[in-house]
């Protein structure tokens, strides 16, 4: 990639290892870029690169129950994260849903790529797109009008 992109990644407890595996296997493109985690999930790459020896920018939040998805969600809003990989637990309640459902939220509003398992991360992290001068056009709001 030209460009050094600022890069969320979040993961819930039960899948924190899937978010390691995959960091340390896409580690070659993620140190070229600005990682903004939260709390537990930047600790836990941060040891995973230490290890593997990979040197990286990471910036750690709280922790998501303790506000991190609304710090990351807050980045969003001011225009500073390209991507984020926020790997959900589906099967289990979270006690700060409104939280998660707000970050997800301002990803789609600001128009900011968001995946939410493996296969689309790897998608959205080897995308052409990332080396061209390419903007995508601002979501309108905009009523359509009745007929």
């Amino acid at each position: 990639m030209k460009k050094q992109l600022t890069i969320a990644l979040v993961a819930h407890d039960k899948r924190k290892v899937d978010m390691v595996e995959w960091a340390v296997f896409n580690a070659k493109t993620l140190s070229k870029h600005k990682l903004v985690c939260t709390g537990t999930t930047g600790g836990l790459i941060q040891k995973a690169f230490k290890e593997q020896g990979i040197e990286a920018e990471i910036i750690r939040m709280n922790s998501g129950p303790m506000g991190g998805d609304a710090e990351i969600a807050a980045l969003v809003v001011r225009k500073q994260v390209h991507l984020a990989i926020f790997l959900i637990d589906d099967l289990s309640a979270q006690p700060h849903e409104a939280d998660i459902q707000m970050l997800l939220r301002q990803c789609r509003i600001h128009n900011v790529p968001i995946a939410c398992n493996i296969h689309s991360a790897d998608l959205m992290i080897t995308s052409t797109l990332w080396n061209e001068d390419y903007h995508p056009k601002t979501p309108q709001y905009i009523s359509f009008p009745e007929e």
